[in-house]
């Protein structure tokens, strides 16, 4: 199995420069347009019917489809099916006969700091993490009755799903999520020599009431998290 992450966009060169100014390396100028941190690959999808989602890339999904179809509607298209984990957040199942190349790196190498996947709010986290693994998701921290909890897949990729009003802040669903301990005030200050739009300044977990975490969005409107912890 391999994971990446779709961002659409209606204008892919607006797309790509912010990508680019934030330090993704461009690993493929079209057909598709993917980039990365090293931990986190995106595909840019100027497609009007592209929607922000995960793409699970394997070859037979047949077997796991029947045990989705128990939790969720599950649609059938040309390259596989079409899925939401009952959040909103659109999965993509694609049955792909070429081998897909693009492996993440142990570090990531962007402005953004490090990766730690996709978060989610969830309106019923029980059953959304069944969807997850059934998806081949196994977890890794935390619990349902915290309020949130981590699964990882065999791709080392990893999703958060966080309890439906436990986050004191915006939330798109889903968001790429970077932890960044102590280093995430340095990394906002590098976020605002860059230009590149706040969405949200996050005092409520600082008890002198300072930024040090803050949330984006690339212009396609994927949410992504700075946090430092």
């Amino acid at each position: 199995m391999k994971t990446l992450i779709q961002t659409p966009t209606s204008n892919l060169t607006k797309s790509l420069s912010f990508y680019l100014k934030l330090g993704f390396t461009l690993l493929s100028k079209e057909n598709p347009v993917i980039v990365s941190d090293g931990k986190a690959i995106l595909e840019i999808n100027p497609d009007n019917y592209a929607r922000a989602g995960i793409k699970l890339l394997n070859k037979d999904w047949g077997t796991t489809v029947e045990k989705l179809n128990v939790l969720t509607t599950v649609l059938k298209t040309p390259s596989g099916y079409l899925l939401n984990d009952t959040n909103g957040v659109w999965i993509y199942l694609i049955e792909a006969e070429k081998e897909f190349h693009y492996t993440q790196n142990k570090t990531s190498s962007s402005v953004l700091g490090n990766f730690a996947g996709i978060s989610i709010e969830s309106i019923g986290i029980e059953k959304s993490k069944q969807l997850w693994e059934i998806l081949g998701f196994k977890k890794t921290m935390g619990a349902v009755e915290q309020g949130w909890i981590s699964l990882t897949n065999e791709d080392h990729f990893t999703i958060s799903l966080m309890k439906a009003n436990s986050c004191p802040h915006l939330f798109f669903n889903p968001s790429l999520t970077y932890f960044n301990g102590k280093n995430n005030v340095t990394i906002i200050k590098n976020i605002r020599k860059l230009n590149i739009p706040i969405i949200e300044e996050i005092t409520h977990f600082n008890p002198k009431g300072e930024v040090d975490n803050i949330s984006i969005k690339d212009p396609g409107g994927l949410g992504c998290f700075l946090f430092s912890d």
